[in-house]
């Protein structure tokens, strides 16, 4: 199964470490991100892991809530969490999923649907495709996703930037040019035709018909 930007998240059902959950439910009224990982004890998601704990206040404040997922069995990941606390100075502070029957991972097309067996004889690199990060919204519709290779470690300040745009963009008829930061100007959205938004905007700064610049609306 191949997800794009707006489709369905999946839902599904699933033991974590924080208890038992139903995705959809779980996600409510809020903002979600769902990152992935293909094995515990792996040394790039294990500074992921613990930096994403350390600025958890950040999403709290853009009303998002984080989920972590793991190729291996939840009752495995309360070592793995001891590991980032003591490396990373920050225990993870969010659920952290156990996908051992794969199914999470398929379900988001990470594994293919002939993905079977014993997780624990799957390696890291078996399982280098659960490397992605999700954003979905309020309505449970997919906004982002990120794929990373092992070898890099993801950004997760790039990550919050894109929910700042995502939630902006949401509420007003604006878009986010390159590398746009909180506070700085937008573009007024092409679905927008000039009457419209004179009524919306007032003026702008139109270096092309095609580039309308305005202030980012509060």
């Amino acid at each position: 199964m191949t997800l794009t930007i707006g489709d369905t998240a999946p839902d599904f059902t699933a033991q974590t470490t924080e208890g038992p959950i139903s995705f959809h439910e779980w996600i409510g009224d809020s903002w979600a991100v769902l990152f992935s990982h293909p094995k515990n004890f792996t040394p790039i998601c294990t500074t992921e892991l613990g930096y994403v704990a350390s600025i958890k206040g950040e999403f709290d404040k853009r009303g998002t809530k984080i989920i972590g997922l793991s190729v291996d069995p939840v009752e495995k990941h309360e070592g793995w969490a001891k590991d980032i606390e003591e490396t990373q100075g920050t225990a993870p502070n969010y659920p952290l999923i156990g996908d051992s029957d794969f199914a999470v991972s398929k379900a988001y097309g990470m594994l293919g649907a002939n993905v079977s067996g014993d997780p624990a004889d799957r390696t890291a690199a078996d399982n280098q495709t659960v490397r992605n990060v999700f954003v979905i919204g309020p309505d449970k519709k997919i906004k982002l996703i990120l794929v990373y290779p092992m070898t890099t470690g993801r950004n997760f300040d790039e990550v919050l930037r894109v929910i700042d745009s995502l939630q902006l963009t949401a509420k007003h008829k604006v878009a986010t040019p390159v590398n746009w930061k909180q506070g700085e100007d937008v573009v007024i959205a092409g679905s927008v035709n000039n009457d419209q938004a004179k009524e919306i905007f007032g003026s702008w700064n139109e270096p092309k018909p095609y580039l309308r610049i305005v202030p980012q609306p509060k």
